[in-house]
């Protein structure tokens, strides 16, 4: 009798540890155009999950950079939604998807891509200390200010401007902050 009662803890203790591990993953888990952003899984991975980044996920793939963003990191990407790519020039998106613009698609693309681990914290801390910029993996610059205590805005070389509008989307490759417009280096 004393062995089956052993028997059933060991269960129920492992079982209450399993419920509450998965308890703990879900509130880390952050919703995203309809979908669950698990931090377990790479940018790429919750990426093509998001409703919201379908047209982001078509470009990454037609620039080849999906092996790029499924590697070791820690990457922060400024992703921006369909509507701000619908809100580009009329044309813009499909040029830029055929395979001869694929070098300006990829500068784009990483333009929105900075090295290391940027949440809204590292990102608030850094614009206490009187840093402004970070620089992008195409090699561009993006400037960053505070509008409010809660809202960080991203201007591009061009002087555009892009509200974060969902921030630390953690991954296991780094964070994404979706953008509300696609920021632009200087051509």
């Amino acid at each position: 009798m004393q062995r089956i009662l052993k028997s059933a803890g060991l269960v129920l203790t492992f079982v209450l540890a399993t419920l509450s591990a998965n308890a703990q993953m879900k509130q880390k888990t952050v919703m995203v155009g309809g979908e669950a952003m698990f931090p377990m899984k790479n940018i790429v991975e919750n990426a093509v999950n998001s409703k919201a980044h379908t047209t982001l996920v078509a470009a990454v793939k037609a620039a080849g950079l999906v092996e790029t963003l499924q590697g070791k990191g820690p990457f922060t990407v400024f992703a921006p939604v369909n509507d701000a790519f619908e809100n580009l020039p009329a044309g813009t998106v499909e040029t830029l998807l055929k395979p001869e613009s694929k070098p300006t698609l990829t500068k784009v693309l990483t333009y929105h891509v900075v090295a290391g681990k940027y949440d809204f914290k590292a990102i608030s801390a850094m614009l206490k200390k009187g840093t402004k910029t970070l620089k992008t993996v195409s090699g561009g610059t993006l400037t960053f200010m505070m509008n409010g205590p809660r809202n960080i805005v991203v201007k591009d070389e061009n002087g555009n401007t892009a509200n974060i509008t969902t921030y630390d989307v953690y991954q296991s490759n780094g964070v994404i902050h979706s953008v509300d417009a696609v920021l632009l280096p200087k051509m």
